[in-house]
């Protein structure tokens, strides 16, 4: 069994890998799902406040996802989500960028309805290669506990 509610510790920081968005991968996702101008036309992009072609936040917010997936909640207790709490996109992300993923565990707490899980407060950053923190994403993710009762 991989982490359980029992193993995150608040205050801890977890690098989880990281991406390097290229020119087609930004185009196709956001032809598919946000196909505004300066996502998916070079030039519009370029005419654009952005000044070039800059992936979606959405596209930026699902790589993040698969990090944290592969990394720490594949063969973890995880149950999912009851939602996101904030999301912020603070810097553009441009072809070329890598972005390397922080997960911070801000507060846990165990269920107050189901004895057999909790639910832990995390906080996703993104940050490029040149330190710039590009995206925070605060949410929820519920565990179950490894010895339910224990924890009580």
């Amino acid at each position: 069994m991989g982490l359980s509610f029992e193993d995150m510790e608040v205050g801890s920081v977890t690098e989880c890998g990281e991406h390097t968005f290229t020119h087609d991968e930004i185009v196709e996702f956001a032809e598919r799902f946000d196909p505004q101008p300066f996502h998916v036309d070079d030039a519009a992009a370029a005419a654009s406040p952005f000044g070039g072609l800059i992936a979606s936040g959405w596209h930026t917010c699902s790589v993040l996802m698969g990090l944290l997936v592969r990394h720490s909640l594949a063969g973890s207790t995880s149950m999912g989500s009851p939602g996101i709490d904030e999301i912020r996109w603070l810097k553009p992300v441009r072809v070329g960028d890598t972005i390397r993923l922080m997960n911070s565990i801000l507060d846990k707490r165990l269920s107050s309805s189901k004895p057999d899980r909790g639910i832990v407060s995390t906080e996703w950053a993104g940050i490029n290669q040149h330190g710039e923190t590009v995206i925070i994403v605060r949410s929820k993710v519920l565990f179950g506990l490894r010895h339910p009762g224990a924890a009580a």
